[in-house]
């Protein structure tokens, strides 16, 4: 995604206003409401926003599972986050455009569903819930994102990366990467804590 790209933000007052958090916090409806309510969305161009914490970009951040088994990758050196590259995760996803408003569906949900189609092939059916909220302010990438858990329940372990950025892809069990949470990115270590 071009640096010029207009991106989906909210005012981190608004965030604050919500109910502020540091970790993983559960998606309760009342929650969900307020962080995800369309007539709070702003685009904004990325270069602005990505130094600028009075606003934070909303991230989908998907896991997928199969049974105790959860897809997981190393983020390569043609991902857009530099900030992240080399770093082990478990979360799909990323920034929710200008271009995924230009429906009438819902321009998070048109953008996560996109995320998700460009960076890895399913395989397979699936059920996907809105589990929690992801912030951590005290990184620069953190303290301009809040990420949005959702996990997506595959019926197999049939996920396969589509982008070089998405290197050494493959599924493990939910402990296994537990044990190894000092090589992944602070959000993927949030969500394995939870052991969502």
């Amino acid at each position: 995604m071009p640096l010029d790209e207009k991106v989906l933000v909210i005012p981190t007052e608004r965030f604050r206003a919500a109910g502020y958090f540091h970790g993983l916090r559960a998606a309760d409806d009342a929650y969900r409401a307020a962080i995800l309510d369309p007539s709070a969305f702003s685009f904004r161009p990325r270069y602005e926003v990505e130094t600028d914490p009075s606003f934070k970009q909303l991230i989908p951040y998907i896991v997928l599972k199969c049974g105790g088994a959860v897809f997981h990758y190393r983020r390569g050196s043609s991902g857009t986050e530099k900030r992240l590259e080399a770093l082990r995760s478990i979360g799909i996803g990323g920034h929710i455009s200008e271009a995924d408003a230009a429906g009438e569906d819902d321009p998070y949900q048109t953008g996560m569903l996109r995320e998700l189609t460009e960076e890895v092939d399913v395989g397979c059916g699936f059920r996907e819930r809105c589990v929690g909220f992801i912030n951590d302010d005290r990184t620069p990438v953190g303290s301009v994102h809040l990420g949005v858990v959702h996990v997506f329940d595959l019926e197999r372990a049939s996920a396969r990366s589509r982008e070089d950025a998405l290197a050494e892809a493959g599924f493990a069990p939910w402990a296994e990467l537990l044990r190894e949470a000092e090589q992944f990115e602070t959000w993927s270590q949030f969500v394995l804590e939870a052991r969502l």
